[in-house]
């Protein structure tokens, strides 16, 4: 191939010029002036669909990768497997997401297949197959090239409390504190071992575990996990310790090098935690981050792009926007002002302390799992990073049914299960606070049976 263009190419994409890298390596890839050499065209199209990656271009990055595979002859097909995998996942499509992560566990070649297996386990937890999703994390964590399992081994630890394996979930757990890590990722795996003793009936060992998440005081349980923790110090003060021996904040962080972590048999549900970042490395073999796409694309939703989230038959609804409004306006408020007369009228105080409210609790959780990148959904409270976790934990287009609700007079926790295309179910507990006479969503986690 034209070694000067490529190289003319690989400089505008450093400088991150991605527009002018796509036309450069398409220059070089439609040039037959010049023979390529094996391997060159699977090359070329590699760096094609890394460039209309960042230019967002899902189509016809998932195009050009899938081209860069036919060449047999090249040899980072592994690199470009894990990248399809990942455009794939940020589209939603997890079943030919899981195919290609797969493919590149098989690839001997590839150089660290923690990652394969890491993103292999979010997209399974994402279909509700908790126990494939649990051995792929303990792949990665038993990855030789792995630098830092923790993660893999805090998801094992979730897939294990999805599946109602508590005492596994804490092997689990026990294992990752034995390696080096940030305070806060400590801390959040004490939490997730309370939630887990708490399930298991062991209410004073989860106290302890409890109680180091937050020795250093900067750790803030979340909403499921606040609920446990309350759970299990009442108990103790009953005397209701579940447990013969207490343990040591010490013994809690230790681990047992004889922890079985395998037997993963049992079909089941879950969600992931949450996905690292992946840092990219050099242009033949660059690895794309799910959460960073995922971010990239929240970002231009909010920027009024409609580009990833809209179907064709959406298209003929833009140039209507004020209609709808119009439409709609009168009716909420002539809605808004029954809800006001019913209130004044004395009935509407007891309907506001049982929950009801226009949006409903039911049409706001419908909301958020047909769209979780749906602003409206949220309460002002929630930033855009804990908007990205949602939208990261949610099984998007699930079908939802409402288990149970706890009301109070300004909040709520509503517990629901989403059935997810493949027949998995996957349990949530969903804190909302009112917005006038609304609902928002404040937060969404993993609902654990201890919880429910």
């Amino acid at each position: 191939m034209n070694n000067e263009t490529f190289q003319q190419a690989r400089s505008a994409y450093v400088s991150k010029q991605f527009d002018v890298a796509l036309a450069k390596f398409t220059e070089c890839l439609e040039d037959t002036s010049v023979e390529k050499a094996p391997g060159e065209v699977g090359l070329l199209y590699h760096q094609i669909g890394n460039c209309l990656v960042k230019l967002k271009d899902p189509n016809e990055a998932i195009h050009a990768y899938s081209q860069a595979l036919v060449d047999t002859s090249y040899d980072a097909s592994g690199s470009v497997s894990y990248n399809l995998g990942m455009v794939y996942a940020s589209q939603g499509d997890f079943e030919d997401a899981i195919t290609n992560f797969k493919a590149v566990t098989e690839d001997s070649r590839y150089a660290t297949p923690y990652k394969a297996y890491v993103a292999l386990g979010n997209s399974l937890l994402k279909l509700g197959k908790s126990a494939e999703a649990g051995a792929a994390f303990r792949a990665a964590a038993l990855d030789e090239s792995n630098p830092d399992p923790t993660k893999a081994l805090l998801n094992l630890g979730v897939c294990f409390m999805a599946l109602d394996r508590p005492m596994d979930a804490i092997a689990s757990y026990e294992s990752a504190l034995q390696f080096d890590m940030k305070p806060e990722t400590r801390n959040k795996i004490f939490a997730n071992m309370g939630q887990a003793y708490v399930a298991d009936g062991k209410m004073e060992k989860a106290v302890r575990a409890f109680e180091s998440a937050l020795a250093d005081k900067t750790y803030v349980f979340n909403d499921a996990a606040n609920v446990d923790y309350q759970r299990a110090v009442a108990a103790v003060a009953a005397g209701n310790t579940g447990e013969v021996e207490a343990v040591t904040p010490e013994e809690l962080a230790s681990t047992s090098t004889h922890n079985d972590l395998s037997g993963l048999d049992v079909q089941g549900d879950g969600v992931p935690i949450g996905s690292s970042r992946l840092d990219p490395s050099e242009m033949g073999t660059m690895q794309l981050s799910e959460t960073s796409i995922m971010r990239e694309i929240a970002a231009a939703e909010q920027a009024g792009s409609q580009y990833f989230q809209e179907a064709e038959q959406d298209f003929q609804d833009w140039g209507q926007p004020l209609k709808k409004k119009r439409r709609h306006r009168g009716l909420k408020a002539f809605l808004i002002i029954l809800i006001l007369i019913i209130i004044v009228a004395g009935g509407g105080a007891f309907a506001y302390t049982q929950g009801y409210g226009m949006p409903s609790q039911q049409d706001q959780v419908n909301a958020l799992f047909a769209d979780p990148q749906n602003a409206d959904v949220y309460a002002a409270s929630v930033d855009e990073s804990e908007k990205a976790r949602i939208a990261d934990t949610v099984a998007q287009g699930g079908q939802v049914t409402i288990n149970g609700t706890t009301n109070n007079l300004g909040t709520a926790e509503v517990y629901a299960t989403a059935t997810t295309s493949q027949g998995g179910e996957v349990p949530y507990q969903i804190s909302m606070v009112r917005d006038g006479l609304g609902w928002k969503v404040s937060s969404v986690s993993l609902s654990f049976t201890s919880q429910s």
